[in-house]
């Protein structure tokens, strides 16, 4: 075998790799494969893959970018590794989205809208004497293409009497219009009506009709001279007051505010309807007349691919060579499961692990070749009959020619593996080590690896006893995207999970329970969103630990001697903290063409408090020493403090004792947001039966960290409370004590309920992709 460092050395070989918590780590791993990175959440699979490796390849590329040019890219930094060697450049396809627009799309994603609209330009059917457009006039996200009333979105917005005045028993006096701002400008606006003439105390639905229009849409902003009401403890002089209709207001505030609050609030009196120029097209109505195949862009748009490619059919040269560029270009993402996507569904309604394989299924159609692609957990989200075709799709492109890097949990995405790297054994402090890089079959070797008992431990899932309903949550019927008329029975006091391939409308059905629905005297969400945006957002500040420890601090002797409260062991406020980086921690250090890298603070290094503040301790600590701590140091740390202890034990308990205090929110996955959330509701005093809904909680989730999860959750149950999961994770399906599976495909081939009933009668059932996986976990099947 050549030896490293030669010209045909086939691996790559990391040395000394530092990032995050990896302990100085040396690995090689051979190129032209599949290799997988996998161990327990927060083990360091990800610092090794995404933050060393790809850093590092993606680093050396913008080394060739001019100096100008290098300036416009948004670069990261050089990860802390000693040297790699043999490394090829590289394509991340990672799971974190970027701020997808409501004009972003499926077909801008694949690049599927460039081709139709070519199509249309030149193959198109024109009606008698128009003109060829050219490609640009069918995009809505064009001057020449946008419908001119909506702009290219397909909906307008506006107000409607029922939305501005949801209550038309109470008087303007009583707060009518409860679009109106709330304080002094609400009180304002009323005045003015008042003093214009209009009746403030008569019952809304009384006033004449065309006075209820005009104070509610009327464009006119008269000035009048408003006398206040004389209050007993003080004077009120007379001023100008000008009005401004309760539409004018929304449309206003929604448009122009910098307030997240105030927009929000406004956005709730706003209705949403179809644009009636266009219809909801988007496009200009020359567009619209050309047609192909006797549909307009539109309508082919709103096709799902497996149906769009199904109609085209070309006639004539031009037209069948677009028609076979579309189809070839189709046929990847179709593979990968997201046929029943259609080309005009927006970006920000898909899930991370669909946007990722949109993005593999465009990569299929690169050509590229020498190149190592790092994908982030591409099953996530998938159900076992999609892996499949996952596994066909990564193995076609390391036949390409390229090597194939994956970060991934997936037991059967491991076991089709080349190589398998191992990180461990376990999270954090814990973890950062490399067990075991080469072949599968020998990681069965390695007993610290909490990898291999699963991998290589195929007992089926054993018998328990299904806890009985007491009651049902009904659901239905449900008439939205795919669901058409499903009605839909959730038991209340068990666990129950909803399964279905990609796309069969299981997280829109789940979606209709809601804190109103019968049966749910509370309804509790765990979704994966972030905890928090910016690094002031941490894992203490979210589950409120912060507010204890603050307090604990200020209660020290040597805090009362000095006068400080709670407040001045904060690193948001002035007082406590470090002004200098502002209770960051870090400073930005431009360096012009290069990429800008954050540096400790020069004055607090790091500490994020000014010294005076870091002179207080507890136990010989201060108070950003144990932000410091890991979640498992501070629970014996504050072992005897109940309020802290009581938060603490939660994280502890779904797994996440690894996390230090002060870990900034932006650095969470989503699975570890998710699991501080549940901690979080887990702390809370128990109430009175609670519905949890947890659409896929095991995305992310190394099998042994599921472990954890189902443990918490199963407790829930246990304690009296209703669980519903939206699940493809058989082993957790298996051990549910109700089953609702949904298909039997994706999209329109989907959205119908195709069994339900205790995991063994689903497995059981001749309908739908899901039973003959879930009788393999329950050892029934093949």
């Amino acid at each position: 075998m050549p030896g490293p460092h030669t010209p045909h050395d086939p691996y790559v070989r990391v040395r000394g790799a530092r990032e995050h918590n990896l302990k100085g780590v040396d690995v090689d791993v051979p190129r032209d494969v599949l290799a997988v990175f996998t161990g327990v959440s927060g083990s360091g699979k990800s610092s090794l893959a995404f933050g060393t490796i790809y850093a590092e390849a993606q680093r050396r590329y913008f080394e060739s970018v001019a100096p100008y040019a290098r300036r416009l890219i948004h670069q990261v930094g050089a990860p802390k590794v000693g040297e790699i060697t043999g490394l090829p450049p590289a394509v991340s396809l990672e799971q974190r989205r970027s701020a997808p627009t409501s004009r972003s799309s499926v077909g801008t994603v694949t690049n599927l809208s460039n081709s139709l609209r070519m199509l249309f330009s030149r193959a198109g059917d024109y009606p008698p004497g128009a003109e060829r457009l050219d490609s640009d006039s069918f995009s809505p996200n064009t001057a020449v293409g946008a419908c001119p009333e909506c702009h290219g979105l397909g909906r307008v917005h506006g107000t409607t009497e029922q939305s501005l005045v949801p209550d038309p028993s109470l008087s303007i006096r009583e707060g009518a219009i409860a679009a109106w701002p709330g304080a002094w400008q609400g009180k304002n606006l009323r005045d003015i009506l008042d003093a214009l003439g209009h009746d403030v105390d008569r019952p809304w639905r009384e006033l004449p009709a065309a006075e209820r229009e005009w104070i509610l849409f009327t464009d006119e902003q008269p000035v009048v001279t408003v006398h206040p009401v004389r209050d007993a403890d003080r004077i009120q002089r007379p001023y100008q007051g000008t009005y401004m209709s309760a539409r004018r207001y929304v449309l206003k505030t929604f448009a122009d505010s910098r307030s997240q609050t105030l927009r929000a609030k406004a956005e709730r009196f706003l209705v949403s309807a179809p644009c009636p120029a266009c219809g909801g097209s988007r496009l200009r109505p020359e567009a619209m007349a050309v047609t192909f195949a006797g549909r307009t862009i539109a309508e082919l748009a709103a096709l799902p691919l497996t149906g769009l490619a199904a109609v085209l059919d070309g006639r004539g040269e031009t037209a069948r060579v677009l028609t076979e560029d579309l189809k070839s270009r189709i046929a990847p993402v179709v593979e990968l499961g997201l046929g029943y996507l259609s080309l005009d569904r927006a970006t920000p309604t898909l899930s991370a692990g669909e946007l990722q394989r949109l993005r593999l299924a465009t990569q299929l159609r690169s050509g590229l070749f020498g190149v190592v692609y790092v994908l982030d957990e591409p099953s996530a989200g998938l159900h076992p009959a999609d892996t499949e075709a996952l596994l066909t799709v990564l193995a076609r492109l390391k036949a390409a020619g390229n090597s194939v890097f994956v970060v991934e949990h997936h037991l059967d995405v491991m076991r089709g593996a080349d190589w398998l790297v191992d990180v461990g054994p376990g999270a954090g402090e814990h973890g950062g080590r490399v067990l075991h890089s080469g072949p599968v079959a020998e990681l069965a070797q390695v007993e610290e690896s909490a990898t291999a008992r699963f991998l290589f431990d195929r007992t089926p899932a054993g018998e328990r006893e299904v806890r009985s309903p007491r009651g049902w949550l009904k659901v239905g019927p449900v008439h939205r995207h795919n669901l058409r008329g499903v009605t839909a029975a959730f038991p209340l006091g068990v666990f129950t999970a909803v399964t279905g391939v990609s796309g069969s409308g299981k997280s829109t059905l789940v979606g209709e329970i809601t804190a109103e629905s019968a049966g749910a005297d509370r309804l509790v969400c765990v979704d994966q969103k972030p905890i928090g945006r910016t690094p002031r957002s941490n894992l203490a500040t979210y589950t409120g630990l912060f507010d204890v420890v603050r307090k604990v601090f200020a209660g020290t002797d040597e805090a009362r001697e000095r006068g400080y409260g709670a407040g001045r062991f904060s690193f948001n406020v002035a007082g406590g903290r470090c002004e200098t980086c502002q209770g960051e921690g870090f400073v930005s250090v431009e360096l012009l063409f290069l990429p800008s890298t954050y540096a400790p603070c020069p004055d607090c290094g790091g500490a994020r408090y000014n010294p005076a503040t870091l002179e207080v301790t507890y136990r010989g600590r201060n108070i950003a020493q144990v932000l410091d701590l890991t979640v498992e140091s501070a629970a014996d740390f504050f072992a005897d403090t109940p309020s802290a202890a009581r938060s603490l034990t939660t994280l502890l308990d779904v797994g996440l004792g690894y996390l230090r205090l002060g870990q900034p929110a932006t650095e969470l996955s989503g699975g570890e947001a998710q699991r501080i959330k549940l901690a979080n509701e887990l702390q809370r005093a128990r109430h009175a039966h609670t519905l949890y809904l947890l659409d896929e909680p095991t995305t992310g989730l190394h099998p042994a960290d599921v472990e954890v999860l189902m443990r918490q959750l199963h407790g829930l149950v246990d304690a009296g409370h209703t669980v519903v999961v939206v699940e493809h994770d058989m082993a957790v399906v298996a051990g549910a004590d109700w089953v609702i599976d949904l298909g039997p495909g994706g999209g329109d081939a989907g959205g119908r309920i195709v069994a339900a009933g205790v995991p063994q009668e689903v497995a059981g059932a001749d309908a739908g992709a899901t039973a003959r996986y879930l009788a393999r976990a329950l050892g029934t099947g093949a």
